[in-house]
């Protein structure tokens, strides 16, 4: 469809089983926000405790990316977001992730691609979160975005106020600076060049009609209005903006985003909460450097999370979010 993108303590009682999460993880409910545009098709994980619990409405990455994590058109799946989900209905909070319009369940509520806007998303988002407050099974709303989700959730938590914010793999920098950085090296030199020329191009708000076919499945005429409306937001700078508690979670085997993101966004805001997990990639499973290893984490649901990122999750779940929630 457009563009993707390459490049605490746990609270006492909550232990991790894999094959417990991989259970609860089928305890998938529909459920369906509707709009102007079309139904947009999601999942509900509802924990087992039977405890009005707080729900946490997950955004998912850049490209061609369903509710559960996976890249459509791509053989195999991660199942990182819907894994994610089940490690959180095990510390006691629902959450609901979704098929973004236009892609998988969701495919009907797309907007022609030229259309498209990355307000779009945003108000998307917006309009889930509404969803759930006025659902009363429901003590509270949080959001968590991951990669390009992440601004997403960040621009939409600014909008409708949740209990808490968590980002997993989010930019802290323009979209079109992390473009360069993962492009860095890895074009010919002419053709680098105008890679520049159009990434300046489309950060300054004005489309360019000549994009070299090499550069196309980047820059086609249709997906640079989409391009020019993400551009105009920098995470770092949008960050400053929220009032909720905070967690900012990167891994250091990630090869889309890099840890300096995580710095950056941390110093932008200094009262967020951080975790950086050791040997955790883009697709938040264990992972060594190794090229073959990495892409095939992207499609082996046989890898667990890692246990860091679900812990340190749980962690800030249970003692920030409860917390707040107790004292509204």
């Amino acid at each position: 469809m457009r563009m993707m993108i390459f490049a605490a303590t746990l609270a006492a009682g909550v232990i991790f089983c894999t094959s417990t999460i991989a259970r609860q993880a089928d305890y998938d409910q529909d459920i369906v926000l509707a709009t102007t545009g079309g139904s947009i098709n999601g999942s509900l994980i509802m924990p087992a405790n039977g405890v009005k619990p707080p729900v946490v409405l997950m955004i998912a990455g850049s490209g061609p990316t369903d509710r559960d994590g996976n890249t459509v058109g791509l053989k195999g799946r991660n199942d990182s977001l819907k894994m994610l989900a089940a490690s959180m209905a095990q510390a006691g909070v629902a959450s609901v992730r979704f098929d973004k319009r236009g892609i998988a369940g969701s495919a009907s509520a797309a907007a022609s691609e030229a259309d498209l806007r990355f307000e779009t998303y945003v108000q998307d988002a917006v309009a889930w979160i509404r969803l759930l407050k006025a659902d009363a099974r429901f003590s509270g709303v949080a959001i968590l975005g991951h990669s390009e989700g992440s601004l997403i959730a960040m621009l939409a938590a600014q909008q409708e106020a949740v209990r808490a914010y968590i980002s997993v793999a989010g930019p802290a920098k323009n979209a079109a600076d992390v473009l360069r950085w993962q492009l860095q090296g890895k074009l010919p030199p002419a053709l680098a060049t105008r890679n520049e020329e159009i990434l300046s191009a489309l950060q300054a708000g004005k489309t360019h009609a000549e994009v070299p076919p090499e550069l196309n499945v980047l820059y086609r005429a249709s997906v640079q209005p989409y391009l020019v409306s993400w551009f105009r937001y920098t995470p770092e700078k949008e960050i400053v903006k929220l009032t909720c508690p905070v967690l900012l979670i990167q891994g250091d085997k990630d090869i889309q985003v890099n840890t300096a993101q995580l710095t950056a966004l941390k110093l932008a805001k200094p009262d967020a909460e951080s975790l950086l997990v050791h040997g955790m990639n883009h697709v938040l499973k264990i992972t060594g450097n190794d090229a073959a290893q990495q892409m095939a984490s992207y499609t082996d649901t046989a890898l667990p999370l890692a246990s860091e990122l679900t812990k340190g999750l749980a962690s800030f779940l249970l003692n920030k979010l409860r917390s707040n929630l107790r004292s509204k």
